[in-house]
């Protein structure tokens, strides 16, 4: 008796997708909800913020929050433009330096042979159980002692070394076959050729993802302007809207401040994820290289 073939997975809508859709839609909700809570937040009035039991929606949405803030922000001494363009430079230099740093290191630990390669990816490894609160007093001596207090480039140096973005380059360069390198070193073509013509272009998932995780890591912090720069013009947009609505906090206007500040520090990691999610997704299913 011929037995039908099963469609495991059909192009189109088909009935045996739909106990995939009773799990997957509820879940998408659930994890879809801090956004809209974040959004909901910085529409509502101070009323509505106040209101007990709190309400999940915005009843009445309103844009004063934002016109609040950036009043607030009009009657500092530095204006608010001044923070926002650091940030900007501080985090494109950044993820461009971490990327080609990363790019470098975790090809020279796959690919190359020398003393120590495996106690260096060992040390990598370690590092990673460390969170950043608890190497902050050794990096501040550090900081200190080489001079870099209020400078600019201390927004960048500290953060470079990301132990988590190495391991998961190294992961997908050990992928790329080592006939592949040798048949371009037999071709005469240096290390720098076969890092931009060739594991570059494969292992770009990753990289995505090291970029989101370095923009997510570098926007989001305000521990270099808190602990190392003492020169306001010097600060990034995170510590500015941290500390307006710290300041703020004493009054009712603050709370309306604080979630719309909150909703500006926010979209710009949710749309650079949007952009660049696809990568992301080939990077958790460790399929950027067959």
């Amino acid at each position: 008796m011929a037995i039908k073939a099963m469609n495991v997975n059909p192009k189109r809508f088909d009935r045996n997708q739909l106990k995939f859709y009773l799990i997957l839609v509820p879940m998408a909700v659930f994890m879809l909800l801090p956004v809209v809570y974040i959004f909901s937040q910085s529409l509502k009035p101070l009323d509505e913020l106040f209101m007990f039991p709190p309400r999940f929606l915005v009843q009445k949405p309103t844009f004063k929050n934002f016109t609040d803030l950036f009043r607030a922000a009009s009657s500092t001494g530095v204006p608010m433009m001044r923070y926002l363009v650091n940030s900007v430079i501080v985090t494109v230099i950044a993820i461009t330096l971490t990327l080609l740093i990363t790019t470098m290191t975790a090809y020279a630990l796959s690919k190359k042979e020398f003393k120590l390669k495996k106690f260096l990816f060992s040390v990598n490894q370690t590092a990673l159980m460390f969170v950043a609160i608890a190497v902050a007093i050794p990096r501040y001596l550090i900081i200190d002692t080489i001079g870099l207090n209020d400078t600019f480039i201390v927004h960048i140096l500290p953060y470079l070394a990301m132990p988590v973005g190495l391991f998961l380059v190294k992961q997908f360069i050990d992928q790329v076959p080592d006939e592949l390198v040798e048949a371009a070193k037999v071709d005469g073509a240096g290390d720098w050729h076969i890092i931009m013509k060739i594991i570059i272009p494969l292992i770009k998932p990753a990289l995505a993802t090291v970029a989101i995780l370095t923009f997510q890591m570098i926007w989001n912090s305000t521990e270099s302007s808190n602990l190392y720069i003492i020169t306001e013009t010097k600060k990034t947009f995170s510590f500015y809207l941290t500390t307006l609505t710290a300041n703020q906090a004493v009054s009712i206007a603050g709370a309306g401040m604080a979630a719309a500040a909150g909703l500006i520090m926010f979209l710009p990691n949710l749309i650079i994820f949007v952009i660049m999610q696809s990568r992301v997704m080939d990077t958790m299913s460790h399929s950027g290289i067959k």
